[in-house]
């Protein structure tokens, strides 16, 4: 398979060199590969020129990204800069983030997975993390879930989609919206990948209010947005998360924020949302 990959970077000098080593490593390949400097000031595309000119199938280009506050859509207006760059001869899509080491088959694990299911539409691995001096698995999110730092598409799936949203939860919204296409998606908790620059404790401590305005744009409406709040406040032992979730869905439909999916994407993503909660709660 023709596995193409983007990656936005951001003042990465500590970690883009070893992402981009432990790609090159791969026992498969990719075809292209776009490093997208967004607007660095220290010596990431230094480190991103040396494999540039050592590796024929590397590329990178420049973003000049604005000042505004954009939670999940910055990092994505930078994807699609270099996916401009690319061409449309791909099998596979993969918008990764720039301080992960990958496993050596890491690519090759995923092009199994979209060999053996056509339907597949969605691979990733999981995030692991260093403590006490062992790499665990970062718990921010349920194991079904593809974290947005490792996402791969199937070209079908991804224009089926319509692409990444350039918005705030858009790595769950993708996955919703596979699914309503039918397309399945599968995080394989066997395909550790090693996060250098762990999850943010300033996004840790927000990200009830920030799940809250995402909660909003995908249409989930105040009901769902509660019961959520309530099982991720257990879930996570944050228990103000439900107070801020709650927060963040009355700021976004105050200031009455673009919705990034239509009404019959918002009906299917609230009749699925009832579903999976049900099986949670009561087991079926």
């Amino acid at each position: 398979m023709i596995f193409y990959i983007v990656i936005p970077v951001h003042n990465e000098e500590e970690t883009i060199g070893q992402t981009l080593a432990s790609l090159a490593a791969q026992t498969l390949l990719p075809q292209k590969l776009c490093v997208v400097n967004d607007s660095s000031n220290d010596n990431s595309q230094n480190i991103i020129d040396q494999y540039v000119s050592e590796y024929d199938w590397i590329e990178s280009v420049n973003n000049s990204s604005s000042e505004k506050h954009e939670p999940g859509a910055k990092i994505i207006k930078a994807f699609y800069c270099g996916l401009k760059q690319l061409d449309d001869n791909y099998d596979v899509i993969c918008k990764f983030d720039g301080d992960l080491i990958f496993p050596k088959d890491y690519l090759e694990s995923l092009a199994k997975h979209y060999q053996t299911d056509a339907k597949l539409g969605m691979v990733g691995g999981h995030c692991s993390v260093l403590k006490k001096g062992k790499w665990v698995l970062e718990g921010v999110t349920g194991e079904d879930h593809i974290r947005g730092a490792l996402k791969s598409y199937r070209k079908a799936c991804f224009k089926a989609i319509g692409g990444i949203k350039p918005a705030l939860g858009w790595d769950t919204v993708d996955e919703l919206l596979a699914a309503f296409n039918g397309w399945r998606y599968i995080a394989d908790t066997s395909l550790v990948v090693q996060h250098m620059a762990p999850t943010g404790s300033r996004y840790i401590q927000n990200r009830g209010l920030l799940h809250g305005q995402a909660f909003y744009t995908m249409r989930l409406g105040w009901g769902l947005t509660i019961l959520r709040g309530l099982i991720n406040s257990y879930r996570l032992r944050q228990w103000n998360y439900l107070w801020n979730a709650i927060k963040g869905y009355s700021s976004a439909r105050r200031q009455k924020q673009d919705h990034i999916v239509n009404q019959q994407e918002g009906q299917y993503i609230r009749r699925r949302q009832r579903q999976q909660l049900r099986k949670k709660l009561f087991g079926f």
